[in-house]
């Protein structure tokens, strides 16, 4: 494979890592084995590629306590605000001209974040008689 791909991976390698130890801070010891679902909002600014990023936190929690979590990518779309006329508005390609005004003075509001946002555990007494 080409060198460009690993060096891809190893981004999204090093943000799945960074996953793994926010789980582990959040996480009661003795109940990683209990993480069922990790939901993360990944802005499509943010330099990520979500398949890449699902992959790599599969790979790093395979054969681990936390090998039965799953990883859910919710993809935050680029928002904008116009400084001049106060519009917010969807960004559509590279295109950062207000659409209302036509002026290219906007902030991004939306579409950079990386957050672990829910880590949600199985019910341990769920099964229990």
């Amino acid at each position: 494979m080409p060198s460009f791909f690993w060096k891809g991976l190893m981004h999204e390698l090093s943000i799945a890592q960074g996953i793994v130890d926010i789980i582990g801070q959040y996480v009661p010891e003795g109940q990683a084995a209990d993480v069922r679902l990790v939901k993360v909002r990944v802005g499509q600014m943010a330099g990520v590629v979500p398949d890449s990023l699902d992959f790599c936190f599969g790979a790093i929690v395979n054969g681990t306590p936390l090998g039965q979590a799953r990883l859910c990518i919710e993809e935050t779309p680029v928002r904008s605000q116009c400084t001049a006329c106060g519009e917010v508005f969807a960004v559509e390609g590279a295109a950062f001209l207000c659409p209302c005004c036509g002026s290219a003075d906007v902030s991004v509001i939306s579409g950079t974040e990386l957050q672990v946002v829910e880590i949600e555990l199985s019910d341990r007494q769920a099964g229990a008689v």
